[in-house]
């Protein structure tokens, strides 16, 4: 007997051309049967990994392949190349995001960010109104005040005009949370490159993933935007919540339940 599992739409942003945790974390939405994946959404990426022009388009374009090796269909826009600014500008992920919000009228749209909000904040900037309309999901920040974070630093004006917007419904997972489903590098490789070809793809993504030279690279490597997940395909993923400022903040999850549905996923689509 097939169960029968609800489906919730999922608007997905993230700067696809970095870290490729953020690729692993939108295979397992599309792979999971109660996130619908309805858009795809592309920001820019920090400088630090040279030159941020194209960026945003190289990201939408690893999304769209994806999307083709998961056999699933989802319109993708990519967002500007520089930073979050107070001039309104209406960029195609802009627009992508305050149409999907619009359109959506079963409650809030969840709106899923693992990396820097310039995307969210410039559809806010358009279209305000959107801010009652959205659940946004964001992958930043630290509970530790001051300290620096990679999603927020790289867009600080992006992510403080995104947070403060009125009527915004938010849970937030900083980076003490967000490194908790660490996984080691071997076992990462181990585990992708066993799991299939689309697994493969994704294992390649970190193979050419154009650090900088002389980039320490940790043997431990965190699926840090797959915790959103706790909240959308897995939502008994044991967590806690705390308020901080108004909002939600994820302190606690079930990481291994996490890593382990993103596995079975992946070998479950391959057969």
């Amino acid at each position: 007997m097939a169960l029968s599992i609800a489906t919730r739409p999922v608007l997905v942003d993230n700067d696809w051309a970095g870290d490729p945790d953020g690729l692993v974390a939108l295979a397992h939405h599309l792979l999971s049967p109660s996130d619908a994946v309805i858009a795809v959404t592309s920001s820019t990426l920090n400088p630090v990994f040279g030159p941020p022009e194209g960026t945003a388009e190289r990201g939408a374009e690893l999304a769209r392949a994806l999307l083709e090796r998961i056999e699933r269909s989802a319109p993708v826009a990519a967002g500007a190349d520089t930073p979050f600014a107070d001039d309104s500008r209406e960029t195609a992920a802009a627009r992508l995001i305050v149409d999907a919000a619009r359109s959506h009228d079963d409650g809030r749209l969840t709106v899923v960010c693992g990396g820097p909000l310039t995307n969210v904040a410039d559809a806010l900037r358009v279209d305000p109104g959107i801010a009652e309309r959205i659940r946004l999901l964001w992958v930043g920040g630290t509970i530790e005040d001051g300290a620096f974070e990679y999603n927020q630093d790289t867009d600080a004006d992006a992510a403080r005009f995104a947070l403060a917007a009125d009527g915004l419904e938010l849970i937030r997972f900083p980076a003490e949370t967000y490194r908790l489903p660490a996984i080691s590098v071997a076992e990462l490789e181990d585990r992708l490159v066993s799991s299939g070809p689309v697994g493969r793809w994704l294992w390649e993504r970190y193979e050419q993933l154009p650090l900088p030279e002389g980039f320490p690279v940790d043997p431990v490597w965190p699926l840090g935007d797959s915790v959103p997940l706790a909240f959308t395909a897995l939502p008994h993923a044991a967590t806690r919540l705390e308020s901080v400022e108004g909002h939600q903040v994820c302190t606690a999850l079930d990481s291994r339940l996490i890593i382990e549905d993103l596995f079975a996923r992946l070998r479950l689509a391959n057969r």
